[in-house]
């Protein structure tokens, strides 16, 4: 019985990390996609290092959504598009860690 509850704990600690890292991982690229909409709307220099890399890696993360509105306004379509993914990951997010927590 000992040794049932003791990969019953390591199973529940694995399921714990796992569902923390995907959970961080959700987290971090909703805030990419959030800070490259306060660094386009705020009027960033769009050739700064940090304003590039960001932007760099809000384009891979966006899927889909980079293009799904087309407002003539640049800033707005950034807000719009990347406002959606940002959102569209939170929910990802939050939805992969139950299904992991809940398997576990």
């Amino acid at each position: 019985m000992a040794e049932h509850t003791a990969s019953s704990d390591v199973r529940t600690r694995i399921v714990s990390v796992v569902a923390g890292v995907v959970g961080w991982a959700g987290l971090l690229i909703a805030v990419v996609l959030v800070a490259h909409v306060l660094l386009t709307v705020g009027g960033a220099n769009p050739d700064n290092s940090i304003t590039t890399t960001v932007a760099s890696w809000a384009d891979r993360f966006a899927l889909g959504f980079r293009d799904l509105f087309t407002p003539e306004d640049a800033k707005l379509r950034v807000l719009v598009n990347y406002g959606i993914a940002a959102v569209f990951w939170l929910i990802v997010r939050s939805l992969a860690v139950k299904l992991i927590r809940r398997l576990g």
